[in-house]
């Protein structure tokens, strides 16, 4: 058993810079890479690429990145852990066996997690008994099943600990939990069991402070004047013992700041009940951790407590909640915010006229430049110039395309100083509602396979 590992994580949502992962990999010393790419909303839009090809429904962005580190993770022997398979890990697999192939990497192994996309299963489900009932407002699944567009189950630890214990240097999950992309390696590493709960709890907070990149090494922080060289900003290594107790750290040299505050701002992020935070695996509290700066860029967390999981996973839904479209126009000169208004109150009084009238509930307008980030908490200005923000949302989908038509006639029909209609008239898209639910664990089961290059 090593005495500590390190953990390395690149990758805090689909669409984070490539150089994180990049530069953990070439900049210091690594023996897990950890990257996370899914959140609820990106399960909907994976489904639907897969509807259209089937080799598709995962995060491309993955295999990207391998394009430029493989080589270099293969030779330094560092193990990927990512839930970029989305909605596909089959199709993910393929598509970086593919690469190694190309690039001549022979011999590199590749795991695949997944049993947690249940939306073919929701039906049977259902007519079992498994009602997966709204978290949030308790509504039963029967007031919008029929337009279900993804169902995930969020796996935990234990399946990344079985693919690493099968081999794999690259291990690609579906919904993986966020922590659990951490917590795996762990797991793996140090030979902890199912009941070895403060240990999965310190694990659990070590990849909720990892999860979002560089959110916890200065990125987004409050007191961002003392972040220096936010360029070359460090995303964070976590520096893992067996007993549990872990250091947050990053590459020697690299920007960003690294202390106890900008920790404890990533730690109190999404957080539910501080003392009972819930995972597949155990349950943390939060509040039991004992916080301290050990050194430059480098702060410990240790007695962490943690209890039993909970019988049931947690399952994220999405379903197609109507349709939204949403404009905007430059309004300059004397007068800026009147005149914005004013286009405002234009748009939707033309369209009343023509027989498309849209509710107060069903429409927004902001003015941006105005305060609207702020509005009630900061005096409002009169600016020289603003944006002008319009949208609707509603079931209909003519009738948020019939709104896209009356926002570039504002140039030459309304009041002076309105311009920036480059982008031309915006088009009604799809609104993915959310829709959180619970589902006894013995309902899924999570697979683990592995293949070599």
């Amino acid at each position: 058993m090593p005495d500590k590992i390190l953990i390395g994580y690149g990758q805090g949502f689909w669409g984070d810079s490539i150089l994180g992962p990049v530069r953990l990999v070439r900049e210091g010393p690594l023996d897990y890479l950890a990257l996370d790419y899914l959140a609820e909303v990106t399960m909907s839009i994976m489904q639907k690429l897969k509807g259209r090809n089937p080799k598709a429904g995962y995060a491309t962005d993955f295999v990207k990145m391998l394009e430029r580190t493989l080589p270099t993770i293969h030779e330094k022997g560092i193990k990927v852990i990512a839930n970029a398979g989305g909605v596909n890990p089959e199709a993910c697999l393929e598509a970086v066996l593919e690469l190694a192939r190309s690039q001549g990497i022979k011999g590199l192994k590749v795991g695949i997690i997944d049993g947690d996309d249940i939306l073919a299963r929701v039906p049977d489900l259902v007519a079992d008994g498994h009602p997966m009932t709204n978290m949030d407002d308790g509504r039963p699944l029967s007031d919008i099943q029929d337009r279900l567009l993804s169902a995930n189950a969020y796996i935990g630890a234990f399946a990344v600990a079985e693919c690493l214990a099968q081999g794999a240097q690259i291990v690609i999950g579906g919904r993986l939990t966020d922590p659990a992309l951490v917590t795996g390696p762990m797991v793996h590493e140090f030979g902890w069991s199912k009941t070895d709960f403060d240990k999965l709890a310190a694990g659990t907070v070590a990849g909720h402070i990892a999860e979002c990149g560089a959110q916890c090494t200065g990125g987004n922080f409050t007191d961002w004047r003392k972040v220096e060289d936010f360029v070359r900003i460090g995303y964070p290594v976590i520096e893992a013992t067996p007993n549990g107790d872990f250091t947050v750290t990053k590459h020697d040299g690299t920007g960003g700041l690294l202390n106890k505050n900008t920790v404890v701002s990533q730690l109190l992020y999404e957080m539910g009940d501080p003392e009972r935070y819930l995972g597949p695996d155990c349950t943390a509290d939060f509040t039991s951790a004992v916080i301290t700066e050990d050194g430059p860029d480098r702060v410990k967390l240790s007695g962490i407590k943690g209890g039993p999981a909970t019988d049931s996973y947690k399952v994220s839904l999405s379903y197609l909640n109507g349709y939204k479209a949403m404009g905007q126009l430059t309004v300059a000169g004397p007068d800026a915010i009147a005149k914005a208004r004013l286009c405002a109150d234009i748009v939707f009084g033309r369209l009343e006229l023509d027989g498309c009238k849209f509710e107060e509930h069903e429409k927004v307008v902001e003015f941006v430049g105005a305060g609207v980030c702020h509005e009630g908490i900061l005096e409002s200005n009169d600016p020289p110039e603003v944006v002008l923000r319009v949208g609707v949302k509603c079931p209909d989908k003519q009738r948020v395309n019939r709104f896209g038509m009356e926002l570039v006639p504002l140039v030459t029909s309304g009041p002076p100083g309105v311009t920036g209609f480059a982008g031309g008239r915006p088009k009604a898209t799809e609104i993915v509602g959310y829709w959180p639910a619970l589902l006894d664990k013995e309902q899924v089961q999570a697979h683990v396979r592995v293949e070599v290059s």
